[in-house]
This record gives structure tokens, C-alpha cells and sequence, in this order.
């Protein structure tokens, strides 16, 4: 008889590891049940069905020696009752190999390697429009919802999740194949594929570590690019800075929970390795003599990194590479932290006035709001910074910067 104790901790076991699954599986799941019948959205609805009965089961049943196995059992069982359904049956010429799942009756989803950059390109199709390809590849292989997609790109919710829904309904109507494309496609595919980890990266970013204690899956896929395609300056740009961003992820967080701004954080708790490793990545993109986003955004880290050797930060350096970033790949992002670095080396007026010629696309833009607050604060306009605080603190959705947020606003002396 289980004592209701060990019934509890079987259940938190079982939670956890199907979470890992979900984290770590997910999209080499979906690009195996995808394979052979183009249908991401049955395939994300069986996937979803798996992970549901897993939450059921396991805690009862105790979690299997082989969960992503049992995972894809438990899927291609209801692609295969969807498929035999009335409904589809009646509307659907059935394909024995395509709908009896039977290329996936002796798949060890442990020995296939991971297909989700296989999938990504496969979301890079020309069939795909450009504009919803990295949000495809953000929601279908890497497995966040349309709500964080939607918020990194500072859009609605509803909106992103139409754009979804349409994207994956053109893969199946145009029967998109599930397979590595020709070599001299692969470049035309690139751009989106590294706006898709940068975006992971991003989002991994702004949800903090006690979410999804990240970034692992952009810090992997921006080594695995790195590693396929070494000659590509912008790969090796986009590695270092994943792991740059990466290696002061420990000091984002105090020991009350509250996010730590770069200028106040302890140097000594950034992880030296990977410092040294994305300093290799830009000293192998350097022969190239081409600069691009990723190398900008890589570099812009470097200098705030080398206040762990320096104890200082070079803000003209950094602002000289603001202003070239602006240029080469123009965004909210890119003018906002413009605006923050021209408010440390010319003044906050000079950082509020770049905000505010770009104050009509910014109005769903937290870190706008909150860089704007701040500039306000030093300019002694605490009326106005409460303002900025409070519209800053309701576009937040990570706990530990609300807080911080929330204490800089009772700081203020209105």
C-alpha cells in the first residue's frame, strides 16, 4: 500500500520529469509525429493528448524507464484514433503510410537525433510567408505559446495565434516536406533560423531563471549552428552572444528573488568559461571583414563583460556600437538600449529625447517603459517616472524584475 506521502512524491517526480520531457523533447517529438503527414497541428494536439496522460498516469503508475518512448506511444495511438475517426474518414482519403503511423513503430525517439533543426528549416520554406516564419519555428520546434511569442514581438496574443494557425495549415495543404532541403537552399533559410534562437534566446532571457532556467535551448541550438556551419561569421556572432548573455545569468538574481540590474551585479558570479568561449567564437568570425547583427549584439556584450577584468565600463566603445547596431538591424530593442547607453555618456535628457522620438511604436514595450522611468527619476521628474513605473510594471510578466521594478517606484519622492 503507498503511504500518502510516497503517493506525493511519486506525484512531484512524475510532474517534474514529464516538464523535462516537455522542455528538452518536445520538438524532436513533434518533428517525428509531423513527418509523415505534414499535420503539425495533430500532431500537436496528440503530443499535448501524451503529456496529459502522463500527468494522469505516471504518479499512479510510476514514470516509465523510457519516457519519451511511452510519450510517442501514447501520441501515435491518438493520431491514429484521430485518423479513424468518422469525421475524418468521410472528408479524408486515408494513406496507409502516411496515417497508420507505421514509420513510427520501432522509431527509438532516444537514438534519433534531434530534428529540430530539421523542423526549423521546414518552417523556413518558401511557402511559408517571411514574416511568420520565426514565430512558427518559436511556437511549433522550440514549444513557447503564442502569448510569449506574441509578447517578444510586441503584438497581441490573438493576433500571433492566427498568424500561427495559418502558418501551419499552408505546411500541411502544401504537403511541406519533413526533410533536410538542398545545400543551396539552406542559406535563404538561415536568416530566420538564427532569428528563431536569437528570439528563443530573448524570451529565455526576459522569463528569468526561475521559469525555465535558461537559456539551455538557445545557448544548444546556437553552439549546434556554430559547430555545422563554423565559416559563418553571424553563426559564430550569434554563439558568443548567447553565451555571453549566458554567463551573467547567475547574478540576475538575488538571494531574495529580486532581478539585479547589470551595473549592480557581482562580476565574481559570472561564469568564466563561457566569457572565454564566445571570445573564440568572435575571434574565428573576425577574419570574415563582415559585420552584422549578431556580431554587434556579441561585441556589445564583450565590453560590458570585460568589467570583470577591468572593473569598468567603456560606454563610449558602447556607444559607438549602439549607433551601429541601430543601423544594421534597426528595432525597438536596438533603440532602446541606444537611448540607455546616450543617457550614460551624454546625460539622461539625451537618452529621454531618443526615447521619445520613438515613443508611438513603444507603447507595449517594457523595457522602454522602464529605461524611460529611470531617466525620468535622474532628471527629477518622479511624477512622471511613477508614470513610467507603473506602466513599465504592468507589461512585466517576470516576477523577480516586477519586484525590482516596484522598489524603484516606492523609492521616488513624489
Amino acid at each position: 500500500m503507498t503511504e500518502p506521502g510516497d503517493a506525493v512524491q511519486l506525484g512531484r517526480a512524475a510532474s517534474a520529469r514529464a516538464e523535462l520531457a516537455a522542455r528538452t523533447s518536445y520538438g524532436r517529438l513533434l518533428a517525428l509525429l509531423a513527418s509523415g503527414t505534414h499535420d503539425i497541428t495533430g500532431a500537436e494536439d496528440a503530443l499535448s493528448d501524451a503529456f496529459e496522460r502522463a500527468l494522469r498516469t505516471w504518479p499512479v503508475q510510476g514514470i516509465p524507464d523510457r519516457p519519451d518512448a511511452w510519450l510517442l506511444t501514447v501520441a501515435r495511438n491518438r493520431q491514429r484514433d484521430a485518423w479513424r475517426s468518422a469525421e475524418v474518414s468521410l472528408t479524408t482519403p486515408l494513406d496507409p503510410v502516411r496515417h497508420g503511423g507505421a514509420h513510427l513503430d520501432e522509431v527509438d525517439p532516444d537514438a534519433v537525433p534531434d530534428r529540430r533543426l530539421e523542423l526549423m528549416l521546414v518552417c523556413a520554406h518558401p511557402a511559408i510567408r517571411p514574416a511568420d516564419r520565426t514565430p512558427l519555428m518559436l511556437n511549433t520546434v522550440l514549444g513557447f505559446t503564442a502569448e510569449q511569442v506574441a509578447r517578444s514581438y510586441a503584438v497581441p496574443a490573438r493576433t500571433m495565434a492566427t498568424r500561427l494557425v495559418r502558418a501551419k495549415r499552408r505546411i500541411r495543404d502544401n504537403h511541406i516536406p519533413f526533410r533536410l532541403p538542398d545545400r543551396s537552399s539552406v542559406p535563404e533559410r538561415m536568416e530566420a533560423m538564427l532569428a528563431a534562437v536569437y528570439a528563443a534566446y530573448v524570451i529565455d532571457w526576459s522569463t528569468g531563471p526561475g521559469e525555465r532556467n535558461v537559456p539551455p535551448e538557445a545557448l544548444h541550438l546556437a553552439e549546434v549552428l556554430a559547430e555545422l556551419l563554423p565559416a559563418d561569421p553571424e553563426v559564430r556572432g550569434l554563439a558568443a552572444l548567447v553565451e555571453l548573455s549566458a554567463a551573467r545569468r547567475p547574478a540576475r538574481i538575488s538571494a531574495d528573488g529580486t532581478f539585479v540590474p547589470l551595473a549592480s551585479q557581482d562580476v565574481a558570479a559570472w561564469d568564466a568559461t563561457l566569457i572565454a568561449r564566445a571570445h573564440d567564437h568572435l575571434r574565428a568570425a573576425h577574419p570574415a571583414r563582415v559585420v552584422g547583427r549578431y556580431q554587434l549584439e556579441a561585441a556589445i556584450q564583450a565590453v560590458h563583460c570585460a568589467r570583470r577584468e577591468t572593473g569598468r565600463t567603456d560606454w563610449a566603445t558602447l556607444l559607438d556600437l549602439h549607433r551601429s547596431l541601430a543601423v544594421v538591424a534597426p528595432s525597438l530593442g536596438s533603440a532602446t538600449a541606444l537611448a540607455a547607453v546616450t543617457a550614460e555618456v551624454e546625460g539622461p535628457a539625451a537618452g529621454l529625447a531618443f526615447l521619445d522620438a520613438d515613443a508611438a511604436r513603444t507603447t507595449r514595450f517594457q523595457p522602454a517603459w522602464a529605461t524611460r522611468a529611470e531617466l525620468l527619476a535622474r532628471l527629477g521628474r518622479p511624477a512622471e517616472a511613477a508614470t513610467a513605473y507603473d506602466r513599465a510594471v504592468a507589461l512585466t510578466h517576470e516576477p523577480a524584475e516586477r519586484r525590482y521594478l516596484e522598489a524603484r517606484r516606492s523609492e521616488l519622492q513624489t
